[in-house]
This record gives C-alpha cells, structure tokens and sequence, in this order.
C-alpha cells in the first residue's frame, strides 16, 4: 500500500475517523489494528512473521531484565540477535549466499538448492528496530516495555513500518505513556510536511525515473554526457525518492500526534564523505555506529583498528541494503573513503581546502557511487562506468528537460539549508505568501505528475 495510492487515501480516511471517534483507551488498539492491516495488505501471510519477532523480543528483553547473572542475560540476548539476523539471513540473503558458494562449489560437481523465497517487505526495518530493542535492555540503558500492546505498536506502527527512519524505543514508547488523540497544531504541521515528501516523491523522483531507468538499462545506446546526466539524475532521484518518504511517514506520524526522528539533512551539502553519512539516512547511520561501529571498539583502539572497524560497518551497511556483491561493493568503497578520509584529516589538519570544492568533490564522489548501488549487476555499472570516461564513445544525446528542475531545485535547497533542520522544504500558512505557495505546490501535484507513480526505491531492502 503506497502512500501516493488511492487504497491508502481510504486506508487513512477509515483509520484516522476509527482513531478521532474511540474513546481514548482503545486508541492504541485502533492503530495497532491499523498497523498489522497496512502490512498484510502486501502479504497477510507474512503476519506471523512480525508477530513472532513482537512476541519473541518481548518476553526476552522481560528475561534479560530479571535475570540475575551476566551469562543468562547474554543467552537470552543471543537468542534475540540470533532470531532477528536468522529471519533477516534466510528471507533476504540464503539464495545471494547460496548462488555464491554454488559459483565456486559447481566446478566440483557440488551445486546447493536455491528456494523461492518471497522478501518481506520491510524486514529490514523492524528486525533492526526489534533488535536494538533488546540490546538497550541488556545494556541497561531501557527498561523492558510492561505491556506487549505498546511494544506491539512501536514495531507495527505503519507510518515508518516499511521503509523507516528506524526508530529507538527510548525514542517512541515515552510517547505512549500520554494521552493519545488529535490536536489542530500537529495535524497542520504533519499534513505540511506530507505535502514537502509528496512534492519530492511524485513531482521531482518519480519524473527522474523514466530518464534513469532507460539510460541504465541500455547504457551501450547513450552518449557520455549523456551517461553524466543519468548519473547525476539517479543521484537525485534516490535522495528526493527516499527523503520524501522519509517526510512522508514523518508527516504522517505527526498528524496522528507522534514525534519520529528526522532521516536527512541536505546531504549533498556535505564537505566531506564523513558529514555525507551524518546527513544521509541518519536513522541507519547512527543505528550502525551505535549497535555495530562502537562495540566492534570504534576508534578506540588505535588507527589500524579503527580502519578495520569502518571497513566492517560499512561492508554490512552495504550489504544490509541488498543480497548483492554490487551493494557490497558500493559499501565496501564508501568504507575505503571514511577510511582515507580519516587518515587524511589527521595528518593534514591545517590543510583547508575551499567550501564549494570540497562540496563539489563530495557530491560528484557520492554520485558516482551510485552507479553500482543502481546498476542491475557489476558488468552494467563497468560499461557504465567506461561510457563516463569515454570508452567506446558516441551514441544518443538526451538532454533531459526534468533533469534542469530538479538540480535546480536540489540546489536552492541545499543553499538555503541551516544545520540542524529537517530535510524538508518549508510551507507555512500563517500568511497570503505561504498559503500561495502551498496552492501552487498542490496545483503543481495536480497538472505535473506522471501518470503511472513508482513504488518507493527502499520498499526493496
């Protein structure tokens, strides 16, 4: 269910009354309720997979609490991680493992069953979410949840259930602890910040896609410059695809009366591949330095382990977004870079290099690892990749008219950004000016959108 389709107009419309009319008791049962019929709409069958990981991680974490000796929190803690990363190995990586040991066992006649595995959608999402939830118990930095129904809701609250931001239960339970209800301010507010996500999803990613996905299916038939323009294109899209989602659940979770954490903050504007990573899909990043980065002893033991410990988180972030050597690949470099990055900040750190050149460097850095997080498989993002650099040159020039508007609007954008706001573009109604601009952006919505609109580029990881 899309947030940009009609069945979640309606789905929306009947949940928003159910939740207004019900008294304020029942409201938690009303989008839980809610929350398990978003995700079966996609496949009911997979309801007693997120029922089992609710069930599980919350008597665990129970367990962890009371458990008197260190060795019994630990087991019940491995049984947790075991749990989540075994439903997340099996739907999502058992037939990239297996097709990749198969390449090199064939050769001895060798050759493992491959299964036709359907990937939940959003799995990778809330096995994270489900798994920090016990680890904070057994770090003793949260108490475990009393009531199952309130954990049940932090896991299957729909607004971020499928694609995120990934969300802490220090960060939500609170949040169940007041009443619960609708107020003007926070439906103002939430319906705003829709709007700014729908803008990015429909008008400016889902007018991208048609020019992306024909460039990188057939790479061969296009010009180098043209090449540039898809690469730089799909940079684009990605960021204006997945923050409006990003705004979307946002803005959703607000009108219902939640706070959920802000995903991105102008990433492009970054200096440096370090603040690109603080800016882009924060909810992953701080989740993978936090549960992944830092245990493996972060920086703390000595630059060689450091690099190896950035090399690690990274390699997995990678592979977390797809059961793909290319996504291993894309993260795999991005490791090699906060590991340069690092090193070269230490050593040269009077070094200045000019603001707008290092943003430059950055963007066209970030851009250029795309092609292999897009790319269908490695030998399409290399012909790509030869095609930019001139290899086999010639081919159709497509001077893309959606290509000026939106690096024109990713551009204004990022000048007008200050650190620390969300990554959103700012509409307000107080005055004529703003409640003009609102109009022309849903006019804008009405006379400019494709007429067929993608399913969101993260709905696949």
């Amino acid at each position: 269910m899309n947030f940009t389709s009609i069945p979640f107009a309606i789905f929306f419309g009947v949940l928003l009354a159910l939740y207004a009319l019900s008294p304020p008791r029942f409201r938690k049962l009303v989008l839980l309720a809610g929350g398990l019929f978003f995700y079966a709409y996609w496949d009911w069958r997979f309801l007693a997979l997120i029922g089992s990981c609710i069930v599980a991680d919350y008597y665990l974490a129970r367990l962890i609490d009371r458990a008197d000796e260190m060795k019994r929190k630990s087991a019940y803690l491995a049984v947790s991680v075991t749990l989540n990363l075994g439903l997340l190995a099996f739907f999502k990586y058992y037939n990239f493992f297996v097709s990749s040991a198969n390449s090199v066992l064939g050769q001895h006649g060798v050759h493992l069953p491959e299964l036709a595995i359907i990937l939940p959608v959003g799995i990778s999402f809330f096995t994270f979410e489900s798994m920090s939830y016990t680890l904070d118990v057994y770090r003793g930095s949260l108490r475990p949840c009393e009531n199952i129904l309130d954990f049940a809701l932090f896991i299957a609250f729909f607004p971020r259930l499928v694609a995120g931001p990934i969300i802490r239960a220090s960060h939500f339970l609170p949040q169940l602890q007041r009443p619960l209800g609708l107020r003007s301010d926070q439906m103002n507010a939430g319906a705003l910040i829709f709007l700014s996500g729908l803008i990015k999803k429909v008008l400016l990613a889902d007018n991208l896609a048609p020019f992306v996905d024909r460039v990188y299916a057939s790479p061969h038939l296009y010009h180098p410059a043209t090449q540039w323009l898809a690469v730089l294109a799909y940079a684009m899209q990605i960021y204006y695809d997945f923050s409006g989602y990003s705004d979307m659940a946002v803005g959703l979770a607000r009108f219902l009366g939640f706070a959920l954490p802000i995903n991105f903050s102008a990433p492009y504007a970054a200096r440096n591949v370090a603040e690109f990573w603080h800016r882009w899909h924060i909810s992953l990043s701080t989740w993978l330095r936090d549960y992944l980065y830092i245990p493996l002893g972060g920086s703390r033991k000595g630059s060689a382990r450091t690099s190896i410990n950035l090399m690690l988180t990274m390699l997995l972030g990678g592979l977390w977004h797809g059961a793909s050597w290319n996504f291993v690949l894309w993260g795999g470099l991005h490791g090699l870079a906060l590991v340069w990055h690092r090193s070269v900040s230490s050593r040269f750190q009077r070094w200045v290099v000019p603001d707008v050149l290092a943003r430059l460097a950055t963007v066209l850095f970030v851009a250029l690892l795309w092609v292999p997080f897009r790319a269908v498989n490695g030998p399409t993002a290399l012909l790509i990749f030869q095609r930019l650099f001139g290899v086999g040159g010639g081919g159709a020039i497509w001077l893309y008219p959606w290509f000026s508007v939106a690096a024109a609007v990713c551009v204004i954008t990022t000048l007008k950004h200050r650190a620390g706001e969300p990554d959103f573009f700012s509409f307000q109604t107080e005055t004529f000016v703003g409640r003009t601009r609102v109009a022309f952006a849903l006019m804008s919505l009405l006379y400019l959108s494709p007429l067929n609109v993608s399913p969101f580029v993260y709905f696949q990881f």
